[in-house]
């Protein structure tokens, strides 16, 4: 098996980068007839910036409005846009789910595409690939591109300014990029992209992980504030471009592949991809056996900084039996991340280790007194 190695071909972070963004595409030489993919929220903080940037540089844009699910219509619905826009570069700002579509309309165009994240909520601007849900909040698919963005440019100014549950959602994001990548390693399975991992993507996960752990709470902190500390920053490159690259040259596992589960479950529908994940990776711990000490440094660390470690903090207030095999089954199906695992996986043993790591979350909540801390 070869082994692949992917990443965007320019990444751009600081404060106020967006004023960067008319410059960087001249940089480039794409932009001549952009098409912004935005949400409100992220049109808001972001346009007078980068309008008047592009004034300066002499290049036109146009605007689509983001609908807020990344769904086949809205796909759909984009590429029509840029059609008609004779768009020559499909530019996403905003969450996850902007970015996804953008990244899919650019693709069945072949249009260059930049991603320009208003929140460090996960790994997505990087990739490759977009995440397909239905238009009621449904896992799907994934949808795989023959390359990546050529610019990806993150405002940490715009970022420190967002919900911090954005950034808390991206550490539940990166959480698990390490743990994914090092089975994927053991195991001899193929990345993302069909080869096998690099040392390089396999030392940037390491590194993902090993930053969460050292910066996490004082970023939170600096969030909190909204200022920019050399902290923050660092869980930024962490949330976007560690664990974007690690994810996508590393690979996956079960962590995701239960995230993909809990979207079946309509009570988990407000809350986000990493604070999913992150109680994913849990199970994949518990899955494979780890050590108890590993598993409460991961633990530990999703106390210190607000993500979910039990089903009651998704939603789920009671798991039924019908729920569990749903959720497992949904975890298992052909082409789902979890098949990476060194062993072959059952709907029953999914189940159990969902109800294992949910009970191993409750039982460290109450030592830790983190339900009293939380409001919980």
């Amino acid at each position: 098996m070869l082994k692949i190695f992917c990443s965007p071909s320019r990444y751009v972070q600081g404060r106020e980068a967006t004023r960067q963004l008319a410059p960087e595409l001249l940089r480039m030489g794409i932009g001549e007839r952009a098409l912004f993919i935005v949400g409100p929220t992220a049109r808001a903080q972001t346009e007078p910036m980068w309008r008047e940037g592009f004034q300066q540089a002499g290049l036109t844009f146009e605007i689509h409005p983001f609908g807020g699910q990344c769904s086949m219509a809205e796909i759909e619905r984009g590429q029509r846009a840029a059609q008609t826009a004779n768009a020559s570069c499909i530019i996403g700002v905003g969450g996850g789910k902007a970015l996804d579509t953008a990244r899919a309309v650019a693709n069945a165009l072949n249009l260059p595409v930049v991603c320009c994240p208003t929140v460090a909520a996960s790994d997505a601007p990087c990739s490759a690939l977009s995440v397909v849900y239905s238009e009621d909040g449904v896992f799907e698919r994934c949808l795989f591109y023959k390359r990546n963005p050529e610019l990806v440019l993150v405002d940490t100014a715009v970022i420190a300014g967002a919900p911090v549950r954005y950034l808390v959602a991206g550490m539940g994001d990166a959480l698990a990029t390490w743990f994914e990548a090092e089975t994927v390693q053991r195991a001899a399975r193929p990345n993302t992209l069909g080869g096998g991992g690099t040392l390089a993507a396999l030392a940037i996960a390491r590194l993902c992980y090993q930053t969460l752990l050292q910066d996490g709470q004082a970023a939170l902190i600096a969030a909190r504030s909204g200022v920019i500390t050399p902290a923050l920053e660092r869980i930024i490159e962490a949330n976007i471009l560690l664990s974007g690259l690690g994810f996508e040259s590393g690979g996956l596992a079960v962590a995701h592949a239960i995230h993909n589960g809990l979207t079946a479950i309509p009570e988990t529908h407000d809350f986000l991809h990493g604070e999913k994940v992150a109680f994913g990776t849990l199970v994949q711990l518990v899955m494979e056996g780890r050590p108890t000490a590993e598993i409460e440094e991961v633990m530990a660390f999703c106390v210190a900084v607000g993500l979910p470690l039990t089903l009651r903090q998704l939603g789920i207030a009671s798991l039924d039996p019908a729920q569990a095999r749903l959720i497992a089954e949904r975890a298992i199906a052909p082409g789902e991340t979890s098949h990476n695992e060194p062993f072959e996986l059952t709907w029953p043993a999914v189940s159990d280790a969902i109800r294992a790591a949910d009970a191993l979350g409750r039982a460290f909540m109450d030592r830790s007194g983190a339900d009293r801390q939380q409001g919980r």
